[in-house]
């Protein structure tokens, strides 16, 4: 079948037409491309403002395609998430770019230039925040639990102190524990004086 269809294609090379791509849709794709590579924490635009989710008709200024035929170059500007490793991370960038375009359109590329013009500490700070909050929900629940733990103990309290009220002879019967006792004869031992 495979065979067929380039016999077709070559006799009549006039009646394929042309697919041509404005600069707008590689650069889409470049976004989302860019934006999927973990590290990334955004596309820098030249207006000084990040850009993390690509809507529609919205292509962050750090973009740049030129087409030229069928060969494209990219150049990216981006930040990068703090402790991560930049050169691997620009290195995924790239391939994941390069994939991309050439998947989606068929073009060549020629070219990826990233640019890290900046690294972002965001993802450290929401780490940071999601601790503290985990810290402080964690202690809250401690005390809470100390206080029921309060009440409970002064609710026994409560309730030892209405038994013993209520029958003061209680304890009159029972056996007195004494260890100076002699388990056998049930005579006290008394030390001798010397």
């Amino acid at each position: 079948m495979s065979e067929y269809l380039d016999n077709m294609n070559t006799e009549n090379p006039q009646d394929e037409g042309k697919i041509n791509y404005a600069n707008s849709v590689i650069s889409t794709i470049v976004s989302v491309a860019t934006t999927e590579v973990e590290g990334i924490s955004g596309i820098y635009g030249s207006n000084g403002a990040m850009t993390g989710i690509i809507g529609r008709n919205k292509v962050p200024r750090g973009v740049k395609v030129v087409v030229n035929g069928e060969a494209v170059r990219v150049d990216i500007s981006v930040t990068v998430d703090y402790g991560m490793p930049i050169q691997k991370v620009g290195r995924n960038c790239q391939e994941n770019v390069r994939k991309s375009i050439e998947s989606m359109t068929g073009l060549h590329v020629e070219k990826v230039d990233i640019h890290v013009i900046g690294v972002s500490f965001e993802k450290e700070n929401k780490e940071m925040q999601k601790s503290q909050k985990l810290a402080m929900s964690l202690e809250t629940e401690e005390e809470q639990q100390a206080a029921h733990q309060d009440e409970q103990d002064e609710q026994v309290k409560v309730e030892y102190s209405e038994e013993s009220s209520t029958d003061p002879d209680m304890y009159a019967d029972e056996p007195v524990n004494d260890e100076s006792r002699d388990p056998e004869s049930g005579n006290s031992e008394v030390p001798a004086e010397e």
